[in-house]
């Protein structure tokens, strides 16, 4: 299992800025080993309880709240990650656990059983919350992801842009998923994930970007076709 906890800003920006910045912080950031032009693609299967606890205490602003995922960077992945992701204060605590493809895919079809087989704790805590109170998957969102790494003190900054979703297909691992557009095309999602202190330039850069400063969330964005109308 691995555990990150940090803090995390999120900016809403434009295209132009996106090369702008991402271009001035190619000079003093290591760029993340699978960036490939534009960065590498991240699809996500989220999950979600019976009553859409997760997606309500996220849209109340809930202080203590989580979301669990399945992740994989693209359809010919080998593996997944079943990560936890808890807000706590200014904190952001993520764990994860590495899944095979096939143990995966068994999630994407609602048979968590797959977890009980893994001695990681993680696992149990993960099967426990989702038979407890009744997790379904819920939302596929895809979109590529640029990525910079400080030497520092390993500061991320992301830069996520065509963001797509579903909601009627689950399969992470499907090469032809059906998805549409979350969030206007021209528009970038900036995090940066911190633990400690910011470097001079990430807070000049931050500054610049200070009037689009959100609290978005992917997984919300996945979900508002379903939410806002009735079929």
């Amino acid at each position: 299992m691995n555990e990150v906890l940090r803090q995390e800003k999120k900016f809403l920006i434009g295209l132009p800025e996106y090369y702008y910045h991402s271009g001035n912080l190619a000079k003093f950031m290591m760029e993340d080993p699978h960036n490939r032009g534009d960065g590498y693609p991240i699809r996500s299967l989220y999950f979600d309880s019976i009553e859409d606890r997760d997606y309500q205490e996220k849209i109340d602003g809930v202080e203590l709240r989580r979301k669990i995922r399945l992740r994989c960077y693209g359809p010919d992945s080998d593996f997944g990650l079943l990560e936890i992701k808890q807000k706590e204060g200014p904190m952001q605590k993520k764990r994860s656990l590495r899944l095979s493809r096939e143990e995966a895919v068994r999630l994407t079809k609602g048979d968590y059983g797959v977890l009980l087989s893994c001695r990681e704790p993680l696992a149990r805590e993960c099967y426990a919350v989702m038979n407890m109170y009744g997790y379904r998957p819920r939302s596929v969102v895809e979109y590529r992801r640029r990525a910079f790494i400080a030497r520092e003190n390993k500061i991320r900054v992301t830069f996520d842009h065509h963001i797509v979703g579903t909601e009627s297909s689950f399969d992470i691992f499907d090469g032809s998923l059906t998805q549409y557009p979350v969030q206007d095309q021209s528009l970038v999602v900036l995090e940066v994930k911190y633990n400690g202190f910011l470097l001079s330039y990430i807070k000049d850069m931050l500054s610049s970007c200070a009037a689009g400063e959100i609290s978005v969330s992917k997984y919300c964005l996945s979900r508002n076709v379903g939410k806002h109308f009735n079929f």
